[in-house]
């Protein structure tokens, strides 16, 4: 799996600019706010057919542009691809897959996949919950195209949920709907509760393995949690769906004094342990990053054994992060696959790597040499 080329137009602060790629790794270099994540992000969008940063496609676009495109060509699963994304200000933004136009998100995601690295994975042991919902976000949405439309669906109910919660004393014609809101949700988080704690069942194998490796032996634990009715949390929907019914029943009076949303996958989270230990709580920063590098790396594995082939690896100034050992460690683990690794100097990394060198400088990408 590689992308070949990739054009963008209006995309951010790219007017117009064409990249050619190996199919090996890629250094894309360049001072700060010159783009670099910016291309990166593009190639993510290409793959799960959402950004990684954005809330929505305006923000995408430039300042002064009305509509952004975004092309590329590359091989798939064998198979050469051509994709396509026009965002337009005031539309509903077009997908293409080999000329062929594309009716949802599910199925233009997937035909590319990508794993992406950036600095603030690496708060994924001592961050908030949310950092570790969005990486089973980012990760499930191209591995189960069913997951993206559930996990859609899912944050439109929460959010009109929420809004009753917060108006009803003011308005309380609105409790009317929340019943159907609390189905709603309840159906949503049983998809994706289901997805996540088998995606995490695999990825805790993976990056305990990684994890043995690069510490010399320590245990790196990953259990997925959720709302406590939930016994089963691999088991079929429908069960789970029952359980969350129950929480939301045990918690309605909670939520509506609170005016706040107690029951549901916003909830979920990751348990992570070293040596027995909960990390977020005891690991040093030395355990923490390593931990952390375990899990992405093991979420790499995750895809090739589902794909058959490595994903994208987009690496976000990452290295520049990390001290010589780790840094060591990572870039021993990735001659597989296409990488695109991103830094402001470009010389030590390409050096160690052998990669292809791009120049990121106002929007505009150069090959080395140029």
């Amino acid at each position: 799996m590689y992308i070949e080329t990739i054009a963008l137009q209006g995309f951010r602060n790219y007017k117009n600019a064409v990249a050619e790629f190996s199919d090996g790794i890629n250094v894309i270099a360049g001072r700060n706010a010159q783009g670099k994540t910016n291309l990166l992000e593009a190639l993510f969008l290409l793959c799960a057919g959402r950004s990684f940063r954005a809330r929505s496609d305006k923000e995408l676009m430039g300042f002064e542009e009305d509509e952004a495109k975004i092309e590329a060509r590359g091989e798939s699963a064998g198979r050469e691809k051509r994709l396509k994304i026009v965002l337009s200000r005031g539309k509903r933004r077009q997908m293409l897959v080999n000329s062929v136009k594309q009716k949802t998100v599910e199925t233009f995601a997937g035909n590319f996949s990508s794993v992406l690295f950036c600095p603030e994975d690496l708060n994924l042991i001592k961050g908030g919950a949310a950092e570790r919902r969005r990486l089973m976000d980012l990760a499930i949405c191209q591995l189960r195209p069913r997951y993206a439309a559930a996990l859609t669906e899912f944050n439109r109910a929460y959010e009109n949920k929420t809004r009753i919660l917060r108006d009803w004393e003011e308005k309380p014609a609105l409790l009317e709907l929340l019943d159907e809101y609390d189905l709603r949700l309840a159906r949503m988080s049983a998809e994706l509760i289901h997805y996540r704690a088998n995606f995490v069942e695999k990825l805790a194998l993976e990056a305990a393995k990684i994890h043995g490796e690069f510490s010399g032996g320590e245990e790196l634990g990953l259990t997925y949690s959720t709302v406590k009715t939930v016994e089963d949390p691999k088991g079929p929907a429908e069960e789970i769906f029952k359980a969350v019914m129950e929480h939301q029943r045990q918690h309605r009076e909670a939520e509506l004094s609170s005016r706040l949303c107690l029951t549901g996958a916003h909830k979920d989270d990751i348990e992570i342990t070293v040596n027995g230990r909960t990390a977020k709580s005891y690991a040093s920063q030395g355990q923490t990053r390593t931990a952390a590098l375990s899990v992405k790396l093991a979420e790499l594995e995750i895809h090739r054994g589902q794909l058959g082939e490595y994903p994208l690896l987009l690496l976000d100034d990452v290295l520049s992060e990390l001290d010589g050992t780790r840094q060591d460690f990572v870039l021993n683990r990735i001659g597989k696959g296409q990488v695109f690794i991103t830094c402001c100097e470009d010389e030590k990394v390409a050096g160690r790597t052998g990669g292809r060198v791009l120049t990121v400088e106002g929007g505009n990408v150069f090959a080395s040499g140029q």
